[in-house]
């Protein structure tokens, strides 16, 4: 796998580091996640006064309902506006504490657009009400229910796919291999989609060098997430498979496209982790994006439209031809 920082035009690498300094320059006044209860922190996402955008809600969105160990899960629905190719299974972002099924309608049912896949995003328990195993027990069973019942409800082909962001992309590596281990279901899933993801809750290098600078993720963030997803547990007790995916076994797992910027607190978990994914013989593609911050994408910016068209080709290109 070569490794190597994406070119881009002149003109998106201006835009970009424009944005970067606007973006810092707000959130140096605005209070940090970690400094606010969570409650508060979720309220103000939903009324557009957090870091990213401010939500639309659409009415082409589907709700369902799913039975799962920890009680009824939430699935937000976005069908493509053709005959479906398969199911894509996401996971929403936001440090295992924020976020939400319906927070990404217009990036979803995008998705769906390009790709011919039925969208399903999962609304996981969410820390720290809801510590781990929650959110990834409830990840599990409805990837389980989707194998054994989406084709069918949602009146698509068998052909599985899985993906998400930060935390949404921990989420998926960890669901893989929980249906791995219990019943080798993760071969099911044909690709996965794996978005500046976090690895290694006990904190890779760019995570311990970053510092305070707030660019999206601190390290005082970074931190304040783990030990609310994982409490209790010390740095070196959080290095453990079920918890840091980077220390799992990874063999007999799926194609997987990484994607990550250079601005990422969390750039190593992604080198890292798709250094290991095709170590343990596992198809993978690595996108380093210039420049770019923690949910790049999220954002109205070049750079972010250019890596959602990178996602979509790859999402496609690992389809069944039609």
């Amino acid at each position: 796998m070569l490794l190597h920082v994406e070119p881009v035009a002149a003109e998106v690498a201006a835009e970009t580091l424009a944005f970067n300094e606007g973006l810092e320059a707000m959130l140096a006044k605005i209070p940090s996640a970690h400094t606010v209860p969570p409650a508060l922190v979720r309220a103000g996402r939903r009324a557009g006064k957090g870091t990213f955008p401010a939500p639309v809600y659409l009415p082409n969105m589907r709700d369902l309902e799913i039975p799962a160990r920890g009680g009824p899960v939430r699935l937000r629905v976005a069908r493509p506006p053709s005959a479906a190719r398969g199911v894509y299974l996401h996971l929403h972002g936001g440090g295992w504490m924020l976020g939400a099924a319906d927070l990404q309608d217009p990036a979803l049912t995008a998705l769906a657009a390009a790709t011919g896949l039925v969208v399903v995003s999962v609304d996981y328990r969410l820390a720290p009400e809801h510590p781990f195993p929650a959110g990834p027990d409830d990840c599990e069973d409805a990837a389980r229910w989707l194998v054994e019942h989406g084709a069918r409800v949602l009146d698509a082909p068998p052909v599985f796919t899985i993906g998400g962001e930060s935390a949404g992309a921990h989420l998926a590596v960890l669901t893989l291999l929980r249906l791995r281990d219990r019943g080798d279901l993760a071969r099911v899933f044909r690709a996965a989609n794996l978005v500046y993801g976090a690895y290694d809750l006990s904190l890779t290098p760019s995570q311990r060098a970053w510092g305070e600078r707030n660019l999206v993720l601190s390290r005082p963030l970074i931190e304040y997430f783990g030990a609310a997803f994982a409490p209790g547990r010390s740095l070196e007790q959080r290095r453990v498979p079920e918890l840091s995916p980077l220390y799992a076994d990874l063999r007999g797992l799926v194609p997987a496209l990484f994607t990550v910027g250079t601005l990422d607190p969390l750039l190593d978990d992604t080198l890292f982790m798709a250094t290991r994914w095709r170590m343990a013989g596992n198809p993978g593609e690595l996108r380093v994006w210039p420049d770019a911050v923690h949910g790049f994408n999220s954002f109205p910016i070049a750079l972010g439209r250019l890596a959602d068209a990178a996602t979509y080709e790859y999402l496609a290109r690992m389809l069944p031809a039609t």
